[in-house]
């Protein structure tokens, strides 16, 4: 579960130094830091259903999301979340995975996004074709057809009968 440093403070209260009561659980193990006041409970909780609460808001996309989706046949080890009016790329490291976030436009951020709800937690992430739109806002600009199929089906590598299916 989730929680926030606050929260987990409050609930050590018991204790007589709960912050030395947290250090002694991260040291063993029975949480995992997150972000700086941001905790998981559970040390094999997959990194994506914490990947909307360590940035927010944001959404799994890019090569994560088409990874997800079979889209290309690389395995993708980073979770790429895609967010909005944040000015920069921010990346976040810990326990549970590699965590990278970048910007799209804000005028078109809510749109094509699913929420999947998997046990006590929900975690969004883009549908294959917005996936596909993140990743191309990415990258440079295609001048014809020609270019764009180089890009996508030998540079991005997208299966095509996945791809037909969007």
């Amino acid at each position: 579960m989730i929680i926030s440093y606050e929260i987990l403070r409050d609930s050590l209260q018991k204790y007589k130094a709960p912050d030395m009561k947290i250090k002694r659980m991260r040291e063993n193990k029975e949480i995992i830091k997150l972000t700086k006041s941001l905790y998981e409970t559970n040390p094999h909780t997959p990194g994506y259903l914490v990947a909307n609460a360590i940035y927010s808001p944001s959404y799994l996309s890019f090569d994560y999301a088409l990874s997800y989706y079979g889209l290309i046949p690389e395995a993708v080890y980073t979770y790429t979340s895609a967010t909005y009016n944040k000015k920069k790329k921010k990346q976040y490291n810990n326990p549970l995975g590699t965590f990278l976030y970048r910007d799209v436009p804000g005028n078109v951020y809510p749109y094509g996004i699913n929420i999947i709800h998997e046990g006590e937690y929900s975690y969004a992430i883009a549908t294959p074709e917005k996936a596909l739109c993140d990743k191309l806002y990415t990258l440079s600009p295609v001048k014809n057809k020609k270019q764009m199929i180089d890009l996508l089906f030998n540079d991005l590598r997208i299966d095509l009968d996945e791809f037909k299916k969007l």
